[in-house]
């Protein structure tokens, strides 16, 4: 199987081009704006000498993430299903956060917890292949004690380290901060490819208020 995934959700921009195991291409730059800019050129740096109609699958965050990040890669990745005619798989960001976490440490269970500001956290409890929370928001204290409950297992994401110091040594602190399109494709060739097109996954309003006060849908 040949896949092409991009994230654009959070504070990186990363593109992969994978046949099975075989990493084909791989580009990751940390960034927190810019997104919109720098993804075209990077996936065309990527797929440079590659046959785009020789890909099987697409995939994508979806997230949670910020408003412009999720709308930038979905938005992309969308146009090239209608024009290349492949399905598009679409993984949330915390998903892909927690498989990377569990390859890095060694660990079989991950929890991954995501400054979401105003005291708030993005929460993902993942054992295995099964996902015991799926992404939620919740005051970041309530994470932490979600994570506790949980019992033993990887920390990641950028609430990480602040979440390690209150729990117990036997929590792994893992060195995954963002998601990266390598582990949304090797996530999107595990799961069954869908007709429809995946759209952004939102767990709160956004922060910009229109003229008046009014939230931006």
């Amino acid at each position: 199987m040949k896949i092409l995934a991009v994230d654009t959700a959070l504070s990186g921009c990363s593109v992969a081009l994978l046949e099975h195991d075989q990493i084909l291409a791989h580009i990751f730059e940390a960034m927190d704006r810019g997104h919109a800019e720098r993804l075209a050129p990077i996936v065309e740096e990527a797929v440079r000498g590659f046959d785009l109609t020789a890909l099987d699958r697409l995939a994508v965050t979806t997230g949670p993430g910020t408003f412009t990040g999720q709308r930038v890669g979905l938005a992309f990745m969308r146009g090239l299903r209608l024009a290349l005619k492949r399905p598009l798989t679409g993984v949330t960001t915390l998903e892909v956060i927690a498989a990377s976490a569990m390859y890095e440490t060694k660990q079989s269970r991950a929890a991954v917890i995501h400054d979401a500001r105003r005291e708030e956290a993005y929460l993902l409890l993942q054992d295995g292949d099964a996902t015991v929370q799926q992404p939620v928001v919740m005051l970041f204290s309530d994470a932490i004690e979600r994570i506790r409950a949980f019992g033993p297992c990887a920390v990641a994401g950028t609430g990480a380290e602040a979440a390690k110091e209150g729990l117990g040594g036997e929590f792994v602190l893992s060195g995954v901060r963002q998601p990266d399109a390598l582990w949304v494709a090797r996530l999107a060739q595990k799961l069954a490819p869908s007709n429809e097109a995946p759209g952004p996954l939102y767990l709160r309003a956004p922060d910009a208020k229109l003229p008046g006060g009014k939230t931006l849908v």
